[in-house]
């Protein structure tokens, strides 16, 4: 199995000696970086399978690392925070994390979302150029390709993360069917997340605003209201 790269963006040593040492274990190659502009730099030259991104951070601070990544790279980005505020968490999403955890945590649990987002990227490589229909899914200008991990809006790419891509996928493979926003957070999400269903909300606002016309009247993601959101095809 090809080994997965993790780089680890968190400006307090003895944090990542903790997780330096953990994540080897697991059988990860680990890079680190101890400030912002550096693990900014590090994430685009040497492009990591996922990045573990610090909030507090001296020079650029974790928001800005992770807006700044996302404009050349979809990598799986997860934000480690001591902060409580959801806006602090909201933030992070809207800017294109994929999830957060907040410091204390434990090494297991922060394992354990770190595998559960490699497994989502483990695709076969061998079929990323097969061309078969029963893997595409479309619905009015949109194409979803379940195999390629591609969305396409009138022929062209849309750049997506791939929580926002699991989301749009779990939906649009069960069309009309509502689901709750602790439904989605079981099912998208894949683990025991800890977070709060605000998080759904921030994903589909972002994913609307890139496939949707006027993400204000959505025609593909739809809100039931006081129950959650469903896929209209």
């Amino acid at each position: 199995m090809e080994e997965r790269t993790i780089l680890v963006v968190e400006d307090e040593q003895p944090i990542i000696d903790i997780l330096s040492f953990n994540l080897q274990k697991e059988g990860y190659r680990v890079l680190e970086a101890l400030d912002g502009q550096t693990g900014l730099n590090m994430a685009l030259e040497h492009s990591p399978d996922l990045i573990l991104l610090d909030v507090m951070l001296p020079g650029l601070d974790g928001f800005e690392v992770c807006k700044r990544v996302r404009e050349k790279s979809s990598v799986p980005i997860i934000m480690l925070t001591a902060r409580e505020e959801e806006v602090d968490k909201v933030l992070g999403l809207e800017l294109g994390a994929d999830d957060y955890i907040t410091k204390p945590f434990s090494v297991r649990e922060l394992t354990a979302r770190v595998k559960a987002h490699l497994r989502r990227m483990s695709i076969d490589k061998s079929d990323m150029t097969k061309k078969d229909d029963k893997n595409i899914i479309r619905s009015g200008e949109l194409e979803i390709n379940l195999e390629r991990y591609e969305v396409r809006k009138n022929g062209k790419v849309v750049e997506i993360t791939l929580r926002e891509f699991e989301l749009l996928k779990f939906l649009a493979m069960q069309t009309e069917k509502i689901f709750s926003r602790e439904n989605l957070l079981e099912n998208v999400w894949g683990y025991e997340y800890y977070g709060d269903v605000r998080t759904v909300d921030v994903t589909v606002r972002r994913l609307r605003e890139k496939i949707e016309d006027d993400p204000s009247k959505p025609k593909y993601i739809i809100t039931k209201r006081g129950v959650g959101y469903y896929f209209n095809r």
